[in-house]
């Protein structure tokens, strides 16, 4: 029988919010079993990038990232806001560690074609080394992972994070039975977007055609909900959406996909 792994997204609201930044990571670090988490932190980045004079450029929400957008993405990624939350995960008592796609060789990606649209340092994930990520956890060590990766000949790149929880969840699904959860600023998927307690408590391959066809689901939720089929499909047992409540152990009011 595989042991349970529970692998956890933070959306950036959560990380800029440090109240609720707190209260995550304490229902984190309470979370029994094997576990690793997964942040970006664009929001940082861009208000770095600010103070050093140089500009975020973005195309439809995503980040174009030059050789400068580069290297601050790397020092707030990998460092201000990654050791932040280990810190305070260890305040918690959970023996976290910090890390990249390029520490252990965790994660190689490829730099993404050039269609339409340059985006310069942004890779797409290739491979997962699912036995270095297993080794730390079988050390009882729990992995904090930035949104970076590394193409295994010294190029960093960075990465979607929510493409990184899914790839990591579906690469460990092979040793583990796996949960992945993305966890944000909502309770969940909402049927009206106004009404915070409209979620949709179940969401499988069906009615998520409808949801599309009927407009409910839009725009970055879109790209959310494909990672999570995505994950799916390559074996990942279940997919969580939710709030920082869904980590409490009698929680209800969050959305659940499946196939």
């Amino acid at each position: 029988m595989k042991q349970k792994l529970s692998i956890i997204k933070i959306g950036g609201n959560i990380i800029e919010d440090q109240e609720s930044l707190s209260e995550f990571l304490k229902l984190f670090a309470q979370l029994e079993g094997n576990k690793v988490l997964v942040h970006g932190g664009g929001k940082r980045a861009t208000e770095f990038g600010k103070r050093l004079g140089i500009e975020s450029k973005m195309v439809d929400g995503r980040r174009i990232t030059d050789a400068q957008s580069l290297e601050v993405v790397v020092m707030v990624y990998a460092g201000l806001v990654n050791k932040n939350i280990v810190a305070q995960l260890q305040a918690n008592k959970c023996d976290a560690i910090g890390l990249s796609g390029a520490d252990a060789n965790a994660i190689i990606a490829v730099k993404r074609p050039v269609n339409t649209i340059d985006f310069g340092f942004v890779g797409d994930v290739m491979t997962v080394n699912a036995e270095s990520i297993s080794k730390l956890l079988s050390a009882e060590f729990v992995p904090v992972f930035c949104a970076l990766t590394h193409d295994g000949r010294g190029q960093l790149f960075n990465t979607n994070a929510d493409t990184i929880a899914s790839e990591v969840a579906i690469a460990l699904s092979q040793n583990y039975d796996t949960t992945l959860y993305y966890c944000f600023e909502k309770k969940g998927v909402l049927r009206t977007i106004t009404d915070e307690d409209s979620v949709i408590k179940r969401i499988n391959m069906e009615n998520y055609q409808k949801l599309k066809q009927q407009k409910i689901i839009v725009e970055g939720m879109l790209p959310k909900l494909e990672n999570c089929f995505h994950a799916l499909n390559k074996h990942v047992q279940q997919v969580c959406i939710g709030d920082i409540s869904m980590l409490e152990p009698n929680a209800q009011l969050f959305t659940t996909i499946t196939l």
